[in-house]
């Protein structure tokens, strides 16, 4: 052999584009390797022709003031997203996760899936609904830190088939929807002089028109609400359906019948407000059996603003005088499924009025299909057949 091929030199094949992977103690600057701290990149990465990879030093020094918050962005952060009813649920639930995870020896924050799926198994051992259940996984799930959530696939499953177990054994329970007789009914209680029958009648014909959740109605202040000649203008700031707190307008048209008229029963409760010497915060108050205002400062946190229980409960009480059957079982939430449905029946949609999700799933499966398939049953024209005069 020549001299030329006695050298061996040791080499590494490459392909181009391909280098090999640098030392701890090095960097790729411009496709050169300079020593340097450790390359700090990740998925999200983005970088444009020319530009260093980032590296440990391009990071900057993070101190004790960079992470903490002051005391009163720590209070908005604690109240930013839920109510605080949910609230309330979601820490015990949380509590009632925590003590069961210690009494089986298990870590409760962040836990398992094993152990998640082992407590949604323990609920549906002990019969709670499938609703309380499902109320108990969103609260242990979103306790967990964002990169340590349990999966749900599971959980889910056996969830769904607890629902059809419990649907079989339990039935589907909703508040009956107060229909307009029963409306009629109600509002026949209420004494059009005394502060407490002004206020209810109002309630009840607010609640109806505006299609209003318990809470919708609480939190109403004066400001909100606008009486125009031809009907009640009310704006939401916030809904279940608007966490955002973008707001809302819904509109009452005005009813020829003063009886059921919600803009003569806004009228005369505002005339009541004033008398009361209140001119604006909540525009449902508290009042004493004499009609006077009540004293709220160890009610609740909410300060003058009634609690959805509180609105609850004069519904079912004018319910009760009105000697309706199942009184016991009507609620606020009636006045909502009852104007949806009669606003339904009679051909329109709920959804905006209501504030809905647009295309709601529920809207169209509880209100719009069911009155197109009552109105289309085959019976009827078996058992209202058309006269000879109204088929011409």
């Amino acid at each position: 052999m020549s001299d030329e091929f006695e050298e061996v030199v040791d080499a590494e094949l490459v392909d181009d584009g391909h280098l090999p992977a640098p030392r701890p103690d090095e960097t790729v600057t411009h496709g050169r390797w300079t020593p340097d701290s450790r390359v700090v990149v990740d998925q999200h990465t983005i970088l444009i022709p020319g530009q260093d990879l980032p590296t440990e030093t391009d990071q900057p020094t993070y101190t004790e003031r960079d992470l903490y918050v002051s005391e009163s962005t720590a209070k908005r952060l604690a109240e930013k997203s839920k109510p605080k009813n949910t609230d309330k649920n979601y820490r015990s639930q949380r509590g009632m996760f925590q003590r069961w995870c210690a009494e089986h020896g298990r870590v409760h924050r962040p836990c398992t899936t094993a152990t998640f799926v082992e407590y949604v198994a323990h609920l549906i051992d002990t019969g709670r609904s499938p609703n309380a259940i499902s109320v108990a996984m969103s609260a242990i799930r979103t306790w967990m830190p964002d990169d340590k959530k349990p999966g749900t696939q599971e959980a889910r499953g056996m969830l769904n088939e607890y629902k059809k177990e419990w649907g079989r054994r339990v039935g589907v329970k909703k508040a009956p929807a107060i229909t307009d007789d029963m409306l009629r009914a109600m509002v026949a209680t209420c004494d059009p002089v005394h502060p407490i029958g002004v206020r209810d009648r109002a309630v009840l014909l607010l609640g109806r028109g505006a299609l209003n959740r318990r809470i919708e109605l609480a939190d109403l202040t004066i400001g909100n609400v606008t009486v125009e000649s031809d009907g009640i203008a009310l704006w939401f700031a916030a809904s279940k359906t608007d966490q955002e707190a973008k707001g809302e307008e819904t509109f009452i048209p005005a009813w020829d019948d003063e009886d059921i008229d919600p803009v003569h029963a806004t009228r005369a409760w505002l005339g009541v407000l004033h008398r009361l010497d209140v001119h604006n915060g909540a525009f449902f108050r508290a009042l004493t059996r004499e009609g006077r205002l009540q004293n709220r400062v160890r009610a609740t946190d909410r300060g003058d603003h009634l609690t959805g229980d509180a609105i609850n409960s004069w519904v079912r009480g004018r319910a009760r005088q009105a000697g309706l059957p199942g009184w016991e079982k009507i609620t606020a939430h009636g006045l909502r499924r009852g104007g949806a449905r009669a606003i339904s029946d009679s051909g329109g949609d709920p959804t905006k009025q209501g504030r809905w999700k647009p295309g709601s799933a529920v809207v169209k499966r509880e209100y719009l299909d069911r009155a197109q398939n009552r109105g289309e049953n085959p019976w009827l024209k078996l058992a209202r057949p058309t006269s000879p005069e109204e088929e011409k």
